[in-house]
């Protein structure tokens, strides 16, 4: 069957939820990829932001990667993040300036985690929250 036939049959593919109605005790574990989308979308996203506190509070399994950790500065309180401290990964100024994309973004996530959501960048493993390293 071609791809294209699978994701048309997929039910969860045509239809899929909204953040607003995700029950969190109706998985086992939260996923974000990665890719610019979450840096226009789910960093301002109230649903986002509940979703993740929630999960990251639960102690399950919460996997953000490469652009990913965007959505963490939908997180914040009145300016303070629940994952203030943690030590994370995410693609690196570095990183976007070396595939030509730094000088033509709004903002870049490496520097907007450190001042805004004021994590350490490292490639480890913090408790529950495991982040991908970019490419």
């Amino acid at each position: 069957m071609e791809l294209e036939a699978i994701i048309r049959s997929a039910e969860e593919m045509r239809r899929p939820l909204k953040l607003s109605d995700v029950r969190l005790e109706d998985y086992d574990a939260v996923y974000l990829p990665g890719g610019h989308g979450p840096m226009a979308d789910l960093a301002f996203d109230a649903d986002a932001g509940r979703l993740l506190t929630a999960q990251l509070t639960s102690g399950r399994p919460l996997f953000i990667v490469c652009h990913g950790p965007a959505a963490m500065l939908s997180t914040r309180v009145r300016g303070v993040s629940p994952f203030k401290g943690y030590r994370v990964t995410c693609f690196t100024n570095e990183e976007e300036e070396a595939v030509g994309v730094a000088s033509k973004a709004t903002w870049l996530l490496e520097t907007e985690l450190k001042e805004k959501i004021r994590c350490r960048l490292q490639p480890r493993r913090d408790l529950e929250a495991l982040h991908g390293r970019g490419p």
